[in-house]
């Protein structure tokens, strides 16, 4: 039998050679838009896309078929519902339920990590995923939606840098690669200008390592106002309703 010093100092000797391992200062994200790991956080794209100018990207007739998986429960199929009704009530885009017979449509899951969709019309069965409780909010639902839509990140935007400075100095080593712009030739602004109130916008922290900005606006004003939008900016509706087409079938 040990005597209770012996077994004293077998768990002291087992704690210094398991000791916990000394905290990172690196910032965690806690943003679910950024965490699931796929371009800009929260965009599955294909690499045949040129973007939202594709109108091969847009769904047909602007008629969103969709599906709800079974681990999606009524409650937050009321607030998908609900970010439904606010897309349908500000343009001509509407959402039905997929019948047995429909090949092409929007599968909401819940069942991976963080926020995330397909960017614009796949021609085939696509993912929107939204993270139980951390994605339910209505702003989050409305940006994914709006990815499903075909719209980036106003960010990414090819004139961003005459409105925004990124600060590399503060992006997380290996996600640079998420503050990429596109050009002229994949992404139109529809006659808007830069929208720092964008439901679309990146926060000024996104992917940063030190919990210090890597988006600054240039303009004063604006620095808590980038990425915090719950409903969908003026210049939003517009752009979703240009995309769409929505004056030409009034």
């Amino acid at each position: 039998m040990w005597s209770f010093p012996k077994i004293f100092l077998i768990l002291v000797l087992m704690k210094s050679c398991y000791a916990a391992p000394a905290a990172s200062s690196e910032r965690v994200e806690t943003d679910p838009r950024l965490i699931a790991g796929y371009t800009e956080g929260d965009m599955i794209l294909s690499k045949d896309r040129n973007g939202l100018i594709n109108e091969a990207v847009h769904w047909p007739n602007g008629i969103v078929y969709y599906r709800f998986n079974n681990d999606i429960d009524q409650k937050d199929r009321n607030m998908i519902l609900q970010a439904f009704r606010t897309i349908e009530s500000i343009s001509c885009v509407a959402f039905q339920e997929a019948n047995c017979d429909q090949l092409c449509y929007l599968n909401i899951t819940s069942d991976g990590l963080g926020c995330f969709a397909d960017v614009g019309y796949q021609h085939s069965v696509q993912r929107l995923n939204l993270m139980k409780f951390d994605c339910y909010t209505p702003g989050i639902i409305i940006h994914e939606l709006l990815h499903s839509l075909g719209f980036y990140h106003q960010q990414s935007t090819w004139n961003r840098d005459e409105y925004i400075r990124i600060n590399f100095e503060n992006i997380k080593e290996g996600m640079e690669s998420n503050f990429d712009k596109y050009n002229k030739n994949e992404v139109s602004n529809f006659g808007e200008g830069y929208d720092y109130g964008s439901i679309m916008h990146y926060r000024s922290t996104g992917f940063s390592k030190n919990d210090k900005p890597t988006i600054v606006p240039l303009i004063a004003g604006y620095e808590n106002l980038i990425g915090t939008r719950q409903e969908l900016s003026m210049a939003d509706i517009r752009k979703l309703n240009a995309m769409y087409k929505c004056h030409e079938k009034v």
